[in-house]
């Protein structure tokens, strides 16, 4: 049986590629985007199992109307995907105070904006799925990703944490930690480049900004062979609560879980003492 999934960012990259994946497979797909009339053309235009509208994650009231106009249309939502994100690159130096706040807004506050709409409908049905994008840079911090890392794991942590508030009205979550895919992250719609303004930084940002200009299109993962695996992880009875996207990823988060257990095992003889002993009191 089809679901009611709603969509963000479907305009462009990966979210066209989960919409066109999702009315292929039958479902009846709710696709949001900033521009509503570019998410349609970009779509194919009009189709029966298709409601395009306006979304801009950044607003609540944008969010309330996309989840409304969703149970107007088809009586209910049963999956969201937050897919709707950009990206900020370059060094903590040069990234101003209001472009970091830019990024946590639209990346971290954005997806919780469209899931606290959404949220009333998935409860009073006893049922639903919460899919959010994150990044293998929400869980491995990485050179000219301060500020996108920074926004993605604030999602790890509220989707990890958002799991236990849901789970006794029947809604399910899961966190989507791709590596590079070709999903028009680094087009410059996407994509704010750095100005070099200091002199220490200049040569490897310059190089930086080259060489990932470089990579954008030529990434090893196939974003519509990710959109048909969320697919799959809808219609799990049991979905996958962390879902790591590609060889990329999955090499990278093996190799942070070693890390992170010899960072344990070091800190044992400092962490074991801790505890207060009343006895020296």
């Amino acid at each position: 049986m089809g679901k009611v999934i709603l969509v963000t960012g479907a305009g462009r990259g990966l979210g066209t590629d989960i919409v066109r994946e999702a009315l292929a497979a039958g479902h009846q797909v709710v696709a949001t985007g900033r521009r509503s009339e570019e998410v349609e053309k970009s779509l194919g235009g009009p189709q029966d199992n298709l409601l395009v509208t306006r979304l801009d994650v950044t607003s609540l009231e944008d969010a309330k109307a996309a989840a409304q106009a969703a149970v107007d249309r088809f009586g209910r939502i049963d999956v969201l995907v937050n897919n709707a994100g950009n990206f900020f690159a370059g060094y903590f130096e040069e990234i101003t105070p209001a472009q970091m706040r830019r990024q946590i807004e639209t990346n971290l506050f954005g997806p919780m904006n469209v899931t606290r709409a959404v949220l009333p409908v998935l409860r009073k049905q006893r049922a639903g799925h919460i899919i959010t994008l994150s990044s293998s840079a929400g869980l491995i911090g990485q050179e000219f990703c301060v500020a996108y890392a920074a926004s993605k794991f604030g999602v790890e942590g509220w989707m990890e944490s958002l799991r236990y508030d849901v789970e006794p009205y029947g809604i399910h979550t899961t966190v989507v930690e791709p590596g590079f895919f070709r999903t028009e992250l680094l087009v410059d719609a996407s994509t704010t480049w750095p100005e070099p303004t200091i002199d220490d930084y200049a040569e490897r940002t310059i190089a930086t900004v080259a060489a990932w200009k470089n990579m954008n299109g030529r990434q090893t993962g196939d974003p519509a062979k990710l959109a048909r695996a969320l697919l799959a992880i809808a219609d799990q009875d049991k979905p996958l609560l962390r879902f790591v996207a590609g060889a990329d990823a999955i090499e990278g988060v093996e190799a942070k879980a070693r890390e992170l257990l010899a960072q344990v095992q070091a800190s044992r003889e400092l962490g074991d003492n801790l505890a207060y002993d009343d006895t020296t009191a």
